[in-house]
């Protein structure tokens, strides 16, 4: 299929064949009539990713400082690598929709094949021929109303949720400042509910625009035309200003709040709906105590994943108004003729010619507010072919041929760079949840074949072995089926988040007589680390370590918070840190007891080994974000070890330590991957014995145990 696509990076726009989404649980596949542009928030991005890393880092300042705490703790190399995978990657344009339905997935009964509807979101309402959208994100259209028209919801959502933040009143003066395309869909609203609107913009023609609509006076934002708007705005309002400023501007302007305060009569409401400036002048606010309100998005529920992803509502008797709702109330709005939205329709534009439009709407040379792209009607079955490049230029006689299901930001980062130099192995297949993922990995690594369904890599008879590197609790359930083809499997951590679902993989490993396994327990395998072991010397059986992990606090959109689903974040994380005592220690876990830690995620875990040997591992989230995260302390033998942040390691075995330092951050992805390859061709052992696999991943299960029952668990 067609989608529309941007790379952060270069500023290139492109229009790029990729596989249509598969059909998940809780929403529909739509095949897309017609979608709309945001003129305002879309052309923002378009022209952020045209900036020079400096004029990114300049309108991003809050991402800038993610990457200097990133710096700190994971060194410079790996965080150029973890960002410049993210900037070089396409992403997605478009959030506002209209379509037939093609496929129900469960859970979405509500809607039926063949059924219009109206659908929105900046991850699912693509400017693409087919999209997968959640059922909280996606409403019927009424018999009557052109699709063209429904196509328009998301940004009418956007309008509505503006007013209603304002709650105008019958009789009430509003000013809405910008009229570009959620402006004059704010215009409208009001008007439909009764209220006198003015309106000021830059462009005479949004101006005569709004007031066709029904708005009584719009202005130039010049100091003579403010003037003209605010004695019209006096007279209508008995000397009283306006109840109401709603601002829709974008850009780098003051003048929209400082308008704003000129206009508004005392204890007026000023909601901002656009991305405008916001340097409030304190004396003009204050003399006037103004009320700022902030209006998000479509509406409640925007940006809660158990709601827009999960299909969770809030009741109607506690929040009336949903995202969800928004929508449907505009397009009844339309199904009723009480608001139009035909007149906005400026130009209607074929998918194909979107990397011209996006050119054209930039540079100014298209007036209006309204444009859409139109789709063709092509059979979703002839959109979902595996999309095909050739080999990567290199010798690949023997090699090892390799699918990955998934190729998020950790696989592309740290995975796949390393597995793309090596001449024993070919990336062959790839399949990701969404399109551009897979179009992202076969373009930058090379990938021969990629597609959106899991199943695609599964049943791919030319591989020798699959990778699973996607959320959590996939995991089991696909390392299951893969060892079922037979096939050596590498899967990302953690292996299970259950002792049953563990039991399964042992169980399939037995039945399928195949346990060529391997999770991504690569610190084990970090060179500075096997050299600060070798200079250890062979630990006895009275060794102590102490491993520190400062984790950091996550972010709140971060999935790793959906305990319910993805495991606590030691269970997705822990393994790694059990797995290096247990190496080091050459000797499996036997008990485990864990205590929580003061903030919420802590935990502080004791572990004891077969050889009599002790562990602890400090997980914890509330410390400085400079300080190094992992650091580990070996005392046994009448010698110490320390590794800080596998950038230095030291060892006092006499009177002066011996200390060693990396040129950077190496944990090991690329010696683990070497050596999971050369096993793979040669059909030797796996790095990492099954047994030690199945006995890294009991212990970290057996944390959260420990943690529920308040006692010592056996591993």
């Amino acid at each position: 299929m067609k989608q529309v696509a941007q790379n952060y990076k270069s500023g290139e726009l492109a229009v790029l064949d990729v596989p249509a989404p598969s059909c998940a649980p809780g929403g529909v596949l739509v095949r897309s009539l017609y979608s709309l542009i945001s003129t305002g928030t879309e052309l923002m991005k378009v022209g952020e990713a045209k900036l020079s890393m400096l004029g990114k880092a300049r309108a991003r300042p809050d991402q800038v400082k993610k990457v200097l705490d990133s710096v700190a703790q994971q060194g410079a190399l790996n965080t150029y690598k973890k960002v410049m995978n993210k900037l070089d990657s396409y992403t997605p344009l478009g959030y506002s929709l209209c379509g037939v339905v093609v496929e129900v997935g469960a859970g979405a009964e509500e809607f039926s094949v063949g059924q219009l509807v109206a659908a929105a979101g900046n991850e699912f309402a693509l400017h693409a021929e087919y999209n997968w959208v959640p059922v909280n994100l996606c409403v019927p259209v009424p018999d009557g109303v052109p699709p063209e028209q429904a196509a328009f919801s998301t940004v009418g959502a956007i309008a509505m949720h503006g007013v209603r933040q304002s709650e105008v009143q019958l009789g009430d003066t509003a000013v809405v400042i910008g009229l570009g395309l959620v402006g004059q869909l704010v215009v409208r609203l009001l008007v439909a509910a009764g209220v006198r609107v003015f309106g000021i913009d830059t462009v005479e023609d949004r101006c005569r625009m709004a007031e066709k609509a029904g708005a009584l006076h719009c202005s130039s934002a010049d100091e003579a035309g403010i003037a003209v708007l605010e004695r019209s705005l006096l007279e209508a309002s008995n000397g009283l200003g306006a109840d109401h400023i709603l601002l829709a501007a974008g850009g780098h302007s003051n003048g929209p709040v400082e308008t704003a305060a000129r206009l508004a009569r005392d204890r007026a409401r000023v909601v901002d709906i656009g991305k405008t400036k916001l340097d409030l002048p304190w004396n003009a606010y204050y003399d006037k105590e103004l009320d700022v309100r902030f209006s998000r998005s479509y509406g409640p529920g925007r940006y809660d994943d158990r709601y827009e992803l999960e299909g969770i509502d809030y009741p109607a008797g506690y929040i009336r108004w949903t995202e969800r709702r928004n929508l449907a109330c505009f397009i009844d709005l339309i199904a009723r003729e009480q608001i139009d939205v035909g007149s906005l329709v400026a130009r209607v534009f074929p998918i194909a010619d979107a990397t011209e439009v996006y050119q054209q709407l930039s540079s100014g040379a298209l007036p209006g507010v309204g444009f859409l792209f139109e789709y063709p009607d092509i059979p979703v079955e002839e959109k979902k072919e595996t999309t095909r490049v050739a080999s990567p230029a290199q010798s690949t006689a023997g090699a090892a041929r390799l699918g990955f299901i998934g190729a998020g930001n950790y696989a592309s980062s740290m995975l796949l760079p390393h597995l793309q130099g090596n001449e024993d192995a070919v990336l062959a297949h790839v399949a990701t949840n969404k399109s551009l993922s897979a179009a992202n990995a076969q373009r930058r690594f090379g990938f021969e074949q990629i597609s959106t369904e899991a199943n695609a890599v599964l049943s791919d008879e030319s591989l020798d072995a699959i990778f699973v590197v996607t959320r959590h609790s996939t995991h089991a359930e696909l390392a299951c089926r893969a060892l079922e083809t037979g096939k050596a499997v590498f899967v990302e951590k953690p292996l299970a988040l259950t002792d049953e679902d563990l039991d399964r993989i042992v169980a399939t490993a037995d039945a399928t007589g195949n346990d060529r396994l391997m999770v991504g327990f690569n610190r084990r395998f970090a060179p500075l680390l096997n050299d600060l072991r070798d200079r250890f010397g062979t630990p006895g059986g009275g060794s102590s370590l102490r491993y520190l992990v400062n984790a950091g606090r996550l972010d709140p959109s971060s999935w790793y918070l959906d305990q319910d689903k993805e495991g606590s974040r030691f269970a997705g994380e822990g393994g790694h840190f059990i797995d290096t005592l247990s190496w080091w220690l050459n000797s499996p876990p036997t008990e485990v007891y864990a205590v929580p830690g003061p903030d919420a995620g802590d935990v502080i875990v004791s572990l004891r080994f077969a050889n009599g040997s002790v562990g602890t591992i400090s997980y914890v989230g509330g410390g400085n974000s400079r300080f190094p995260k992992e650091t580990l302390d070996i005392t046994g033998g009448g010698r110490n070890g320390r590794l800080d942040n596998f950038q230095s390691a030291s060892v006092w075995a006499g009177r002066k330590p011996s200390t060693r330092k990396a040129r950077g951050t190496d944990k090991g992805q690329r010696v683990e991957l070497e050596r999971f390859v050369a096993a793979v061709k040669s059909g030797g052992p796996m790095p990492i014995p099954f047994d030690s696999l199945i006995a890294t991943t009991r212990a970290t299960i057996a944390v959260d145990n420990s943690l529920a029952s308040g006692k010592p668990e056996n591993v």
